[in-house]
């Protein structure tokens, strides 16, 4: 269920990708509800329902600095306002699932990005839960990057890393597919593996205990 702070949460994460990219000169697009500024700030649409103290809290910036930042002589903010958020002060990002650093949550969703194209919303973020439930799986490693690129006898986990596209910019649908991932949204029920049954030639995978099918990917467990 989509709660009112999860579409600004949802927003958040967009916009930190969004500094990210910035900082490696990589100019990203994002047309709905954020945007990109060259100064350091980013702008952020208010959406029906926000207050101005939440969002404040949830940029992580002063709510006195961010009415000066816009001119506002009151906390009064309107549907489809564009504000100016000032950068935050914090580095890291306290999710639901994990506190976790800008370019961690860059490659969650360049790996959601990789594997997922062409799936719905659900299946990216499913791509993504997999990802946060090997994280606090004792059988796997603990932090994202370290999900994302293990190897096993010098064999990639994910298709992506060793094919390079891990690598690709993630769209927007990726981006909020790690967001929702991480506020704690997992509709794989607490999947450890996938795979595409029509393509995946690994058999070991396909014993697994099946917990759900979501587009082209079926989702399991460990034994």
């Amino acid at each position: 269920m989509f709660t009112h702070f999860s579409k600004i949460a949802g927003s958040m994460f967009v916009v930190i990708c969004l500094l990210c990219i910035c900082a490696a000169n990589v100019y990203a697009s994002v047309e709905k509800e954020t945007g990109g500024l060259f100064d350091g700030s980013v702008s952020y649409t208010v959406q029906p329902g926000d207050t101005l103290s939440e969002i404040a809290q949830t940029f992580n910036v002063d709510l006195n600095l961010l009415m000066r930042a816009n001119n506002l002589k009151t906390t009064v903010i309107r549907p489809y306002q564009i504000l100016n958020i000032p950068a935050g002060d914090s580095e890291t990002i306290a999710t639901s699932r994990a506190n976790i650093t800008r370019e961690d949550f860059l490659l969650l969703a360049r790996a959601i990005y990789a594997e997922a194209r062409g799936e719905s919303f659900d299946g990216k973020v499913a791509i993504g839960a997999v990802i946060l439930n090997r994280m606090q799986s004792p059988y796997f490693p603990d932090t994202i990057r370290e999900v994302i690129l293990q190897r096993n006898e010098r064999v990639c986990q994910f298709t992506p890393v060793s094919n390079g596209t891990i690598n690709l910019q993630p769209d927007e649908a990726a981006l909020r597919a790690a967001a929702k991932a991480l506020e704690g949204y997992d509709p794989t029920g607490g999947a450890l593996f996938f795979y595409n049954p029509h393509i995946s030639t690994d058999n070991w995978i396909k014993t697994l205990p099946v917990l759900t099918k979501i587009g082209k990917h079926v989702f399991a467990t460990k034994a």
